[in-house]
Formats: C-alpha cells, structure tokens, sequence
C-alpha cells in the first residue's frame, strides 16, 4: 500500500537488469521435462531465469509480499472477526438476552454455511471476469453492513436470518484472495503466502478475545447489551477498512503501478513457465474440468476433515474454557494463547512447506499434533483445568497450520486460471458445509467434558489423514505415468501451446506430492 508520490519513486528504480544474451541462450535451451518431473520447477531455480538475477527477483518477491499480503490478511482477519464473533457475544450473555434455548444458538451459528457455500464458485467466476479490487472490497460493504445490523437483533429468528445474509455476503473473500494470491506466485510460493494470509484467522481468534473483553464494558450503553456492541463496531471496522480497500487494492501483474515495466514482465513470464503455459482466459470447459476432476473432489473432503475442527475450535472454544471453571471475562482472554500459537505454527509450517516444495507430508504431521491436542481434552477426568486448557493449545497448533497448506496443495495441483479458480471455490465452498456439523458437535449438555464434541474433531482428523495418504500415492503415481509419456513421446516444454488448454491433464505438468 503506497501512495502515488512513492509509486512513482519506485517506477524511477531500475530493480531489474535484464541480460539480453543470458535471456536468450535460456530460451534456446529449455529444460527437459520429457525426463524430470521437477525440470519445470527447477529451470526457475539457476541463478539466472530469463536474464534477470536471483537478487533481484527476491526483490521483486519482497515488493509483492509488501503490496499485497497486509492488505489481504487484513480483509481476512476482519471476515473470520465477523463470523465467529457469535463465539464472544455466547460467553457476552447473547444466549439469556435472545432467550434462546436447547440447539437454537447451533442453529443460528450452522445457517451461516448455507448460503455461503453456494455462492462461492460463482463468486470466484466473478473474480476472475471483474477486477478483484472492485469485487472483493464490495463484498466486504456488504458483510459489514450485515455486522452491523445484527447487533439490533431481539430475537431467535433475526438472528438467524442475520447470520444467513452474513454467510452469503462473506462467502466470496476467502476462496478470491486464495485464487487472487495465485495469480502472482508460483505454485512453489504460495503456501507461505496463504499461511500469512490465513494466520490473520488466528490473529482474529486473539485479538477477538480481547476485543470482545473491552467491548463488553459498554454493556447498557445506548440502550445496547455488551453483545450487540461487539457486533456493531466490528460490522463497523469492516465497512471502514473495505472503503479503504478500493483505492489500496492491486488487480493484477500486468497492471501493478508498484512494478516497473521490466518487472511486470518477467512476473506474468515466471507465472506462464510455472503453469507450462496453460490457458488463464476463461471458458466454460474449464469450469467443468474442476467439476468433473475426481482429484479436486479429494481435496473437498481432505479439506473438509481439517476444517470442522477449526471451525469448531472457534466458535466453541471461549464456551469451552468457561465450563473448565473460568469465569466468562477470563475465558475471554484464555482464548487468546492457543490462537497466537497456533499463528506462528501457520506462519512457521508455511515457510517450510515452500521451502521442501512439499504439502501432504506436512498434513499428516500438523493432523497428528492435532489428534493428540483433541486426545487430552477427551482424555482428561474433570477438575484438571490446566492440562485440558495445554490441550486446547496443542490442538490449535495442529489445525490451523493444516488449513493454509492444503489449499496451496489443491490451488497448486489444479492447471490453468480457471480450473485452479473453480477448484479452490469447491474444496472451500463444499468444504465449509462442515461448518453446520461443527455447529452442533459441541451441546451444552455434554459441558463440561465435550466427548461427542471432541470426538468427532478426532475422527474428521482422521478422515484427513487417511485421504491425505491417498493423495500423495495417487499424484506420485500421475507424475510418474507423465514421466513415461514425456519421455516415450519426446514431449519437452516447446509443445507446451498443444496442452494449453488441458490444464493439469497435460503431460508437462507435475503435481506436487
């Protein structure tokens, strides 16, 4: 986020040099994928790629990192505020002032997914057909308005009908800015980036806590609860901040401000070498190529068995900590340790994740600190407060970091502009339907030891494990058949044009294991 007096300096900056000579002896003598799965990958990795410097291209990385990642994480923070914020105004007396009873506060939380997984596959076809930094500042208007309507609510069913208009006006942010970070980072960059991106759901389950904890002060203030407050200036925040987001935004590489003309170039070339070329117009085929993709549809559900634990961890966890004995102010601040933990393990986890150029591995590891998390809450007899709280801690140290590397997994191993668009949409769209279970997993009757609750999360943990280990041998044994046909066939990078429009069915393209 930049000015125009400081877009300007950087436009004056020759940050890159490009070496005509070593461009041109790189484009005569393309790397041989026809005998190395990894060629595509690792022809960007020599010290010189098109003629420009590895410096300089961490520079151009650095540049995109500082204009596009604060920005996205954030627009995502303020989302995962907004929907899980029914956690605080729970614990903020919502419940007694609603008058609501047996499994109406589940209900009000779960018909938030309704809507939102529905509109998500449309909303990222519309990303791709309008400019991001008008659809997605857009939609946020729409979801902070909403917000802030809900804190006028007085009974059982404006609450529910408040919540399925949330749910539909949030439902195109996550799955957009994932498809969005896609268009300017490789495949091999993009988990540490959506790690960054998505710990701002963690930073929001800290900061909500705290937040929640002061805002309830104004409890009788203008006639409000302590709850409704919390609605409305977080509904308010959003509206802010998405004004602000109009004008802040960037679209794509090509039409970057804050790179100069040199760099924009050699962004959308590292892009095009990246996907082997493939198709980034739209067409309706591509659509179905992710509809119809066995693959994508493997993703949905490793997806969906992380993320029922983490969405019951954040509505449930300050009721959770409260039934361990805290008193409700307290349980609000608990609740802020287990999600700065669980950010830097994201962050962390990310990192390396790009780094090994890895993703399931990383998976089954952060599904088991996970299991063993939910294994001692289950586990542990009432009256030991201290243990089931280290519990809630390891647990969000296992589920949180699994989120980011799973969607640059499924974004990753999906070719061309839309398939990858589509694909993203549906494991996060369908995905998020596990969001009405995780909704009623946790019952107030089973408080204060949650066994139904807790596991369940164990087995959806488990459901990812298992599939995970399936994803890694099926796409081991795909690259491995392209390998054969490559070389069989003399296919190398210069037939890419010929592939071009069947996304990652084509020979050239490898999945990442």
């Amino acid at each position: 986020m930049t000015s125009n007096d400081e877009k300007r300096s950087y436009d004056e900056k020759p940050a890159v040099v490009i070496d005509e000579d070593r461009r041109a002896r790189h484009s005569s003598s393309p790397a041989d994928f026809s005998t190395d799965p990894e060629a595509h990958i690792r022809a960007n990795d020599d010290t010189w790629r098109h003629g420009i410097d590895t410096t300089h291209e961490k520079r151009i990385l650095r540049k995109l990192d500082w204009h596009i990642l604060p920005l996205v994480s954030l627009l995502y923070l303020l989302s995962f505020l907004d929907r899980s914020n029914i956690g605080n105004a729970r614990v903020a007396g919502m419940v007694t002032d609603l008058h609501l009873v047996g499994l109406q506060y589940n209900t009000a939380a779960a018909v938030f997914f309704i809507l939102y997984c529905a509109a998500e596959i449309p909303s990222n076809i519309l990303l791709k057909l309008l400019r991001p930094s008008r659809w997605i500042p857009s939609i946020m208007v729409a979801w902070g308005i909403v917000m802030t309507l809900m804190s006028l609510v007085h009974s059982f069913e404006g609450l529910v009908i408040a919540r399925v208009f949330l749910g539909l006006t949030e439902a195109g942010l996550f799955p957009g800015v994932t498809f969005y970070l896609s268009m300017w980072y490789k495949r091999t960059e993009q988990s540490r980036r959506v790690a960054i991106f998505f710990s701002a759901a963690t930073v929001a389950g800290a900061f909500g806590g705290i937040l929640a904890y002061a805002i309830e002060k104004l409890d009788g203030k203008a006639n409000l609860h302590g709850w409704a407050w919390i609605f409305l200036i977080e509904g308010l925040i959003t509206v802010v901040v998405a004004a602000f987001a109009f004008w802040y935004m960037y679209d794509y590489p090509s039409t970057a401000t804050f790179l100069t003309p040199d760099e924009r170039e050699f962004v959308i070339e590292r892009l095009k070498h990246d996907s082997t070329d493939l198709a980034t117009h739209y067409d309706r085929k591509f659509v179905f190529q992710a509809l119809k993709d066995w693959k994508c549809w493997m993703m949905v559900f490793v997806y969906m068995g992380i993320l029922i634990p983490v969405y019951a961890f954040s509505l449930f966890i300050p009721t959770i900590i409260n039934e361990l004995g805290y008193k409700a102010s307290t349980a609000q601040l608990l609740s802020t340790p287990p999600y700065i933990a669980g950010c830097f393990f994201t962050v962390l986890v990310g990192i390396y994740s790009d780094k090994l150029k890895l993703r399931g591995p990383f998976v089954l590891g952060c599904a088991t600190v996970a299991i063993a998390g939910y294994s001692v809450l289950y586990a542990t007899p009432q009256g030991h407060p201290g243990v089931s709280y280290a519990g809630t801690v390891i647990a969000a140290c296992g589920t949180f970091p699994s989120i980011a590397v799973v969607l640059a997994w499924a974004g990753g191993n999906a070719g061309g502009d839309v398939k990858r668009g589509v694909a993203l949409a549906m494991t996060i769209g369908i995905a998020n339907l596990g969001g009405v279970c995780s909704s009623f997993i946790y019952r107030t009757k089973d408080a204060p030891r949650f066994h139904i609750g807790h596991g369940t999360v164990i087995g959806c943990l488990l459901l990812a494990v298992v599939l995970t280990c399936a994803a890694m041998v099926t796409y081991s044994r795909l690259n491995k058949q392209k390998e054969v046909q490559c070389r069989r066939e003399g296919i190398d990078h210069s037939h890419a044009p010929k592939f071009r429009e069947m996304a990652d069915a084509s020979p050239l393209f490898r999945y990442t294991i």
